[in-house]
């Protein structure tokens, strides 16, 4: 029999820009991380590239998104092309100057991922009239509304903006003063005067406009984007024109693949997180694209609806977070429509968000194989919303779960040892200039050279090889010690528990803060229902508690403890939460990513009834 462990694997041919990168040393402790490839130029503002588009390519689909019928989704698609696109953000952009608004009193956006959202978004940059699209969660999941009131008590809004007054409206009253304007895409609302978007886009444009357009500058506002706000409120980070119009061309340097052709995207992520709005919009305008809007999620409710779009539509890159990859991995083991449309033109895999699974990883890169005769790279890298959000993406397609790359063109990553560990900080001209009337977070973001402190933890994939860049070693701030002293390193330790329990374990938490032994809480996959036996309508702690799924959990802990290599890295005790983690509390983000510090701040209780073992159904180790 032959050995095929060496065997080379074939990938759909995709070129890398940066090739290389130069290390420089600095203070003890210190390391300065570049690219050898430069920058070179870029565009002023996001508004030249939809310019360019409508007179170039009047008639290309800029956005689609299926005609919407009540809660019904028919069939048919709604396109706006890039001429549509660009005359209505003059006509609204008109309104918006008409107004007579401006950073103080800025534009807010409630609302999904719709082509009105997009449209109002438009006629924001093309008017300079700085935005914030906020989490649709903070007004339709929330019962407080306590984070979007601070939303808008940050911004002062002199319009919001809402897809739907029926959806939105409850928000609306609790929230957004009667002094500030309110527009409806649809609906109305009960005790309050409204106007209709239509009268936006109906606007007649002047040259007002066009002069404010030609008058944006790098330094201006484009919109604010806030960040999670895992135990304190979300943050405004500042993103000017120069940012996004940076990191769009930062990521495409990057990413050669980018301009072989226009990019066609089929796109869930939520526009009022970076990597939806700053990344996948951008790189549709920059490069004369189509978005397809999909209106399905990484849910057992909305997957179907992904599934049906990627049947339909065959993206030629495809963006999601690992959550999605790893339902699409599974769907597409069955579904053969499913597998013929997503691998016809796709020449890359992108993710971001959180680590995917190396068990997901190896699926992917199966079923690609049997069905096309070669594997789709995977990409990922490393950002934030500070940082607009791409500062590192993988170089090859020879990377595994954990590799995060080179830094992007333009970018300075500072290597900083910091308890045993290296955190990676950044300066470039898509790096934020701060947080919007925040002065004193603003400080504290940046340290005395001017580099954003990210509290991301690296590594170098191979020290012998700097050119293959790094990997995720953690977040810091997540580390923590156990009584007898001992670091606990989350990260790395995180990724293990996910990647031994598949396709078990959706995701975990880990505990032991000032205690003598690591525990985990553990979210568990939809896996565990169809091992279980029990039907679909059984409740999770049934599912939970049934010896199937206890057999199998316990293995996993056997495993991770035999695996361990001292107390730090041996899980002596986990719970499997039948509760699944909350937008509300900040416990998932619109992109289904965990948070850690959240989960352990809102289930303080449960983690010391695992440590003093009172809680029920713990599993531990019997090795």
């Amino acid at each position: 029999m032959s050995d095929t462990s060496t065997i080379t694997p074939r990938y759909r041919p995709v070129s890398f820009g940066v090739t290389r990168v130069s290390v420089r040393g600095g203070a003890t402790g210190v390391r300065y991380v570049q690219a050898e490839l430069p920058l070179g130029a870029y565009a002023r503002r996001l508004s030249d590239f939809l310019v360019h588009w409508a007179e170039t390519e009047p008639d290309r689909t800029f956005m689609a998104r299926r005609d919407q019928l009540g809660d019904a989704r028919t069939g048919d698609w709604q396109h706006i092309s890039y001429a549509q696109a660009l005359e209505a953000a003059r006509r609204i952009g008109q309104a918006l100057l008409d107004r007579k608004l401006t950073a103080e009193r800025p534009v807010v956006i409630l609302s999904e991922n719709t082509l009105e959202h997009a449209l109002m978004s438009l006629g924001c940059l093309y008017a300079g009239v700085p935005y914030c699209p906020v989490s649709p969660a903070y007004a339709t999941v929330s019962q407080d509304y306590d984070k979007l009131r601070h939303v808008l008590d940050t911004l002062t809004p002199g319009l919001v903006f809402a897809a739907d007054g029926a959806r939105y409206g409850r928000a609306i009253a609790a929230t957004v003063g009667t002094d500030v304007e309110v527009v409806l895409a649809q609906g109305t609302l009960a005790d309050r005067a409204t106007t209709p978007f239509d009268l936006l886009r109906n606007t007649t444009a002047t040259a007002a406009v066009d002069d404010a357009m030609h008058a944006v500058r790098p330094d201006t506002i484009a919109k604010f984007l806030f960040t999670s706000g895992s135990t304190k409120m979300p943050k405004p980070v500042i993103n000017t024109h120069r940012m996004w119009c940076a990191n769009v061309q930062q990521i495409t340097l990057s990413m050669p693949v980018l301009t072989e052709s226009a990019p066609v995207f089929v796109d869930w992520l939520p526009w009022n997180h970076t990597f939806g709005g700053n990344h996948n919009v951008g790189l549709t305008l920059q490069h004369g694209g189509t978005l397809y809007i999909d209106d399905g999620k990484p849910t057992a409710a909305l997957i179907g609806e992904t599934l049906r779009n990627l049947r339909e539509i065959a993206p030629t890159i495809y963006f999601n977070v690992p959550t999605g990859f790893e339902m699409i991995a599974e769907a597409m083991k069955t579904d053969a429509e499913l597998r013929r449309m997503l691998l016809s033109r796709v020449r890359m895999f992108f993710y971001s968000g959180a680590g995917l699974a190396q068990p997901v990883w190896d699926s992917l890169h199966a079923t690609a194989e049997a069905e096309i005769g070669e594997r789709i790279v995977m990409g990922t890298g490393l950002g934030m919303t500070e940082s607009a959000p791409s500062a590192m993406f993988v170089n090859s397609p020879n990377v595994k779960a954990g590799d995060i790359g080179v830094p992007v063109p333009g970018m300075t990553l500072k290597l900083v040892d910091v308890d045993g560990k290296t955190e990676v900080r950044y300066r470039g001209p898509n790096v934020t200039p701060g947080y919007w009337r925040s002065e004193q977070a603003t400080r504290d973001a940046f340290d005395e050279e001017g580099y954003l402190c990210t509290g991301d933890a690296v590594q170098w994939i191979d020290p012998n090889d700097i050119h293959r860049g790094l990997k995720f070693d953690g977040r810091i701030a997540e580390d923590f010690k156990l009584s007898t002293g001992t670091f606990v390193s989350v990260g790395p330790m995180r990724a293990k528990i996910i990647v031994t329990g598949a396709p078990y374990v959706q995701d975990a938490v880990l505990t032991g803060l000032n205690m003598k032994e690591v525990g985990a809480l553990i979210f568990p996959s939809p896996a565990c229902r169809e091992v279980s036996g029990l039907g679909a309508d059984a409740p999770w702690e049934a599912v939970l508690a049934s010896a199937p799924v206890r057999l199998r959990m316990q293995a996993i802990i056997n495993q991770l403890a035999r695996e361990a290599t001292g107390s730090a890295s041996r899980i002596a005790r986990a719970l499997l939460l039948a509760e699944p983690p909350s937008i509300d509390r900040g416990e998932l983000t619109d992109k289904g990513s965990i948070n850690q510090r959240a989960v352990l701040k809102h289930r303080d209780a449960l983690v010391q009834a695992l440590h003093d073992d009172t809680a029920p159904n713990i599993i531990k180790p019997q090795v």
